[in-house]
């Protein structure tokens, strides 16, 4: 991604910056494949018409897009959620960060000890600015063991990580990414208020440069959490995913979009964005669940 330290190529971050980086290399430059044919949007709520609305506008806004898109919404406070594709698995890009740092501290809450300042800075970077070294760095410490063991107590069953060790190859889900999202915004037994107040934060700072996406057509007075990822390879195209949460003034959501089967970087940012404001127009007015 961004940021990139091209004169410390360790093993580790060479690897990062073959999956995870802004600039594929020449031979990874193929025409994507064709989009297969969209599955039809589902939708449930609580909320009169509300599922029906979620369908007919997240389609609509899916219209004369390439991209093969994957996406699970859940609004907490109408008991909303819609799906499309959750189950399908995609190279995770840099979106597989929040899972790395989650990993890292319910390793830590086991051992029960702070993160070490190191391991802060490394975190904070991965994140806000989505730094491919420090990632490679904070992977190579937890191994996959550790990793594996935070997927299994998190119940991210469809999460499968790379055979060769890439982690912006591990495998990734739309409902494996809500259900990350979920706990790291809600109190659950897997992390604790300290590491989701930290997961939290740092996603709320990521840079300026780095906030697009599900933030697209979001209420001024949400407050947003987020992560963003993208990658290019020689099938599928670009990858490009977006993921985020929701809160504050009566808002508590969360939004994931994953694409693939894009011709350019800005066609999934595109296809995420039209997605994100049909999204936000219909559940982001912190309206009474019954209004």
């Amino acid at each position: 991604m961004a940021h990139q330290r091209l004169t410390r190529y360790s093993r580790a971050a060479f690897r990062a910056a073959l999956v995870g980086g802004v600039l594929a290399p020449a031979a990874l430059a193929a025409s994507p494949a064709t989009a297969a044919p969209a599955p039809a949007v589902s939708c449930a709520s609580d909320r009169a018409g509300l599922a029906a609305e979620l369908s007919k506008d997240i389609t609509a806004a899916l219209e004369g897009h390439r991209s093969t898109t994957a996406l699970a919404v859940q609004d907490h406070r109408t008991h909303t959620s819609c799906t499309l594709r959750p189950t399908q698995q995609v190279d995770s890009a840099s979106v597989v960060k929040v899972t790395v740092l989650a990993a890292l501290l319910w390793d830590a809450q086991k051992a029960d000890r702070p993160l070490t300042r190191h391991e802060g800075e490394l975190s904070t970077a991965m994140i806000t600015e989505s730094d491919n070294d420090a990632t490679s760095e904070l992977w190579d410490r937890l191994g996959p063991a550790k990793v594996k063991g935070f997927l299994k107590a998190a119940g991210m069953t469809r999460t499968a990580l790379d055979a060769k060790g890439a982690w912006g190859l591990t495998q990734i889900t739309a409902h494996d990414e809500q259900r990350l999202l979920t706990l790291v915004t809600a109190r659950n037994k897997v992390l604790d208020d300290r590491s989701r107040t930290f997961v939290l934060e740092r996603m709320r700072k990521v840079v300026p440069e780095q906030r697009w996406g599900v933030p697209a057509g979001a209420p001024g007075d949400a407050t947003v959490q987020l992560k963003n990822g993208w990658l290019e390879r020689s099938t599928h195209g670009w990858r490009v995913h977006s993921v985020g949460a929701f809160s504050g003034k009566g808002h508590d959501y969360v939004i994931t979009v994953l694409t693939q089967d894009n011709r350019t970087m800005q066609d999934g940012i595109d296809t995420i964005q039209a997605v994100s404001r049909a999204v936000h127009e219909s559940i982001g007015p912190a309206r009474p669940a019954h209004g």
